[in-house]
């Protein structure tokens, strides 16, 4: 009993551990029903009742013998374990009023000895060999009684399904618990294994049989139990992975593993890369949303829009230098928009060249190149604009920094 528990145990412990190389073991997975035929009979040959000169009809090994019939229900929880719930009942073919003797209902653990020691094949074998233990009650049926002597005073006795004398009156049947152990000889059908065919020779103790006849505890006790042998025929229910039984998953080469992992590590470094571009770019503009819509709250805005903003000439030109210099005046724009503000554009030359005549147009020149900046390209009304012109001028150092037009917010 021990060495059959601890390879159970042994086990659960294997197959749990590479559970993840199956498909197909939900829990809705690997069910199977069956319904089982045969024969069962006393182990032992009792011919005599205690203190009586009376035979057990049924106490002889083929007297004895009866038909039992049941179904099984079966989870297998990998290929090599499974657990089952077992229904039997005995078919009394003595002169009892009971059709049946007795009922068991039994718990199972089972072990594929042939995928446990040899390895699943991701498909079951055509010939399997399982052991199987349990744990379960039994219900007797008794209404047959015999006369014998106790103690000296006549008195009825009733006996249990293996013929055992009764030390107290069961007239309406009696409880018992009891343990089973056998093998399972299995037969797989067809290209899909979806049937079973089955052959089960198995030996059940009543544990309390003992107890009741000689007021003892219970116990293993081979006059108290009885052999079956069964036939049975067992349908395998699809599972999610689309068989009747479990499929091994194929294992992946480590080197395409590695590979992967390597490449998804790359792009993940990428995404977190443009990520952070991203969150400056939002921070950003979030500053700069922040600034045009809250000026009077924000000192970096006041100064914005105090400061003229300068949008540079060459020398004796009216066309802007860089289109770089109107980015800062798109700014300033879009915050006269948004506050009805008015802008003053003025234009400037270098004193240094040209006469003071010549400066003049081209400071009027230039400042009017700004404003119409402003008006097609920027969306700032005609009538939001005044211009002004200062000649040439020698305000700034280097003297090229005078060659400019300014815009500026007025209230």
């Amino acid at each position: 009993m021990r060495k059959i528990l601890s390879i159970i145990a042994a086990s659960v412990i294997t197959l749990s551990a590479s559970a993840q190389g199956f498909v197909g073991n939900k829990f809705f997975d690997n069910w199977s029903l069956g319904i089982e035929v045969g024969g069962t009979t006393a182990t032992s040959h009792l011919d005599q009742v205690p203190g009586s000169n009376k035979a057990f009809k049924q106490g002889a090994f083929w007297g004895g013998m009866r038909p039992i019939f049941g179904a099984e229900l079966t989870k297998m929880i990998s290929p090599a374990f499974g657990l089952a719930i077992q229904d039997h009942a005995a078919v009394n073919w003595t002169d009892s009023k009971t059709v049946v003797d007795y009922n068991d209902l039994v718990f199972l653990a089972k072990l594929n000895l042939m995928n446990f020691f040899g390895g699943y094949k991701d498909t079951p074998r055509t010939f399997e060999l399982e052991g199987v233990l349990g744990v379960g009650w039994r219900y007797y049926f008794n209404s047959d009684h015999i006369e014998y002597i106790n103690n000296g005073n006549p008195g009825t006795a009733y006996k249990d399904a293996q013929g055992n004398v009764l030390n107290n009156s069961f007239s309406d049947g009696r409880d018992s618990w009891i343990t089973k152990a056998g093998l399972n000889f299995l037969f797989n059908l067809g290209e899909k294994k979806a049937w079973t065919l089955s052959v089960k020779p198995a030996i059940v103790w009543d544990m309390d049989g003992f107890a009741v006849q000689h007021n003892n505890g219970a116990r293993f006790d081979i006059n108290h139990s009885n052999i079956e042998l069964m036939a049975g025929l067992t349908y395998h229910f699809k599972s999610s992975n689309g068989e009747h039984h479990f499929t091994l998953v194929e294992p992946c080469d480590p080197n395409v593993i590695d590979g992967l992992t390597s490449q998804i590590n790359d792009l993940r470094n990428q995404l977190n890369d443009k990520d952070a571009q991203i969150n400056n770019l939002n921070d950003e503009n979030a500053r700069l949303k922040e600034m045009l819509n809250k000026p009077a709250e924000n000192t970096s805005v006041k100064e914005f829009i105090a400061t003229p903003i300068s949008v540079f000439f060459n020398i004796d030109k009216t066309n802007i230098a860089s289109k770089k210099d109107l980015v800062n005046v798109r700014a300033l724009a879009k915050y006269a928009r948004e506050n009805n503000s008015n802008l003053l554009v003025t234009g400037y030359a270098d004193s240094a060249t040209g006469s003071v005549k010549h400066n003049q147009w081209l400071s009027e020149q230039r400042a009017k190149v700004v404003a119409d900046e402003l008006v097609n390209n920027m969306g700032i009304e005609r009538s939001k604009i005044k211009t002004a012109a200062k000649g040439g001028v020698n305000d700034l150092s280097p003297i090229s920094f005078n060659r400019r037009a300014t815009v500026q917010v007025t209230e």
